[in-house]
């Protein structure tokens, strides 16, 4: 019996923090030709460190953002304060479609060196949503 809740349970948690904007990026991405997304193959793109600079250094998503994604970030070049990418502590996140993309294109082609597929932005989105505060 406790089993039959807990499942329940766990797959509320998982999708508690997706926004109907995160949701309709999701579904924009799928119609572009991306295929089912995974939060570990976005915690691997948010870890992974890219050759993106003249000189062979490399960054990560972390490089700004940090690896708890509940705590504040800092620009690695500017030192601006960047808010927690968490959405349970910053609601605002992954609530506008429109921005989302502003800000795939945007870092994407700051860490990667290039934008995002579809595929990778719904491994990233997944998870961002799967983090916990």
């Amino acid at each position: 019996m406790k089993k039959l809740i807990l499942i329940p349970l766990l797959l509320l948690a998982v999708t508690a923090h997706a926004s109907p904007a995160s949701d309709a990026a999701l579904d924009s991405y799928r119609k572009q030709g991306a295929e089912a997304f995974d939060a570990a193959a976005g915690k691997q793109l948010w870890n992974r460190p890219n050759p993106t600079q003249e000189d062979g250094s490399k960054r990560s998503c972390t490089d700004c953002h940090g690896s708890n994604l509940s705590l504040p970030g800092k620009h690695l070049r500017t030192g601006k304060h960047i808010e927690p990418m968490n959405p349970s502590v910053t609601p605002s996140r992954l609530a506008d479609e429109k921005k989302i993309e502003k800000w795939f294109k945007r870092n994407c082609k700051w860490t990667f060196g290039r934008e995002c597929t579809p595929q990778e932005k719904g491994h990233l989105i997944l998870f961002i949503q799967q983090q916990n505060s």
